[in-house]
């Protein structure tokens, strides 16, 4: 590689995810452009928003894919009309949902609703349109759920019977621990489906999806006996009586169970929605035809050490010997010190986190100028 301090322009790679509640991915990737353009203009920028999976899933895979809009009108996670956005390649049959855009938790924001209330039937009518469309594949993400019912609605939506005690049809997921027979439909879903996770939780236990998310959704601490009940019997009798299971697989409880509920109704597979993003953005090829890689995202925390999507990237910078620069609305001490970063910088050092929450793009521009002549400076580039 040729020494940075040799050149003149650099070739920089902007692979920044969401900040959430106040950037896309893509609006963060030109915030970022814009600031590293006023302090290098002659720098050559590739702009590459990510994502593993959560909100804005869709736009990211169909912007590398190529693909063209549809819409589908369908029901959201409280049963409300909705008319959602999906994805289509006609050249290669392939659809692309994401499943924020049907039972997201941002949709719901302040309407009071507890996750009894909630499911993922209007997901399962935007799977059947797809289907009818002719889907032989379809890559769901599914992060950023307002839902907790196992997939649940999803099956109710394919076809799939749930019945208690006295034979009746149960509707809503928390009458699950009634769940007595479950009935298959016909015919099943033929697409093939891609399930793209962005976290590694089983459907129950102490890690499952009811205990560690469920609360950032509105469950509270005196629900999860029910909800664990409700979801461990719909678990045990689809694989006594359907010979299905999967509830302790890596992703099964992600998105409050989804993962799970699309492998066992749906034949679904599961993978990591970051690798997903890999394959299709020839990431691995991009990083190392770079000179430096600027990343970020709302917040860099233990997550970000752990593996989420930002995390990785630097991990595959490391590998490749190419610098990474991490940007975020805050960083903690722990990923300062990790070593993870060649410089991780913060929002937060410009202005207080309300103003920054609401002027993210302003304050990200202003960061990635500033960071740019620091590293003009630092490097004699």
């Amino acid at each position: 590689m040729i020494p940075l301090a040799a050149v003149t322009s650099l070739r920089i790679l902007i692979v920044p995810d969401k900040f959430k509640g106040s950037l896309t991915a893509r609006q963060a990737a030109q915030a970022i452009a814009r600031g590293w353009r006023m302090a290098r203009p002659k720098d050559a920028l590739d702009l590459l928003p990510m994502s593993d999976g959560g909100d804005g899933f869709g736009e990211v895979l169909s912007g590398l894919l190529g693909t063209a809009r549809r819409h589908v009108a369908t029901l959201d996670a409280a049963h409300r009309p909705l008319r959602c956005v999906w994805w289509w390649q006609a050249k290669t049959s392939t659809a692309i949902i994401e499943s924020a855009k049907v039972n997201g938790l941002a949709m719901l924001a302040g309407n009071g609703f507890h996750p009894f209330q909630l499911d993922t039937f209007g997901l399962g009518k935007v799977l059947r349109v797809a289907e009818k469309a002719g889907a032989r594949d379809c890559i769901i993400g599914i992060g950023g759920s307002a839902t907790n019912d196992g997939g649940f609605g999803l099956a109710r939506a394919l076809g799939w019977g749930f019945f208690g005690h006295f034979g009746e049809e149960l509707e809503e997921w928390w009458q699950l621990s009634d769940l007595t027979e479950i009935r298959a439909p016909a015919p099943p879903l033929k697409s093939r489906l891609v399930v793209a996770v962005d976290v590694r939780n089983p459907l129950l236990g102490p890690q499952g999806c009811s205990r560690v998310y469920g609360p950032q959704k509105g469950l509270r601490r005196e629900d999860f006996d029910l909800t664990e009940k409700c979801l461990a019997r719909l678990a045990s009798v689809l694989q006594e009586q359907q010979h299905i299971g999967g509830a302790e697989g890596l992703g099964a409880g992600a998105a409050g169970g989804l993962g799970f509920g699309l492998t066992a109704f749906a034949g679904a597979r599961i993978e990591s929605g970051f690798d997903l993003f890999a394959r299709y953005a020839r990431l691995d090829r991009r990083i190392r035809e770079a000179d430096l890689v600027l990343t970020g995202e709302g917040a860099m925390d233990e997550q970000t050490r752990m593996g989420k999507g930002v995390g990785q990237i630097a991990r595959l910078c490391a590998r490749s010997g190419v610098p990474c620069i991490g940007l975020a609305g805050v960083v903690e001490p722990s990923v300062q010190k990790s070593g993870l970063f060649a410089h991780a910088r913060a929002l937060t050092e410009m202005a207080a986190l309300q103003h920054v929450k609401s002027e993210a793009a302003f304050y990200l521009q202003r960061l990635s100028e500033d960071m740019a002549r620091a590293w003009t400076a630092t490097s004699n580039c």
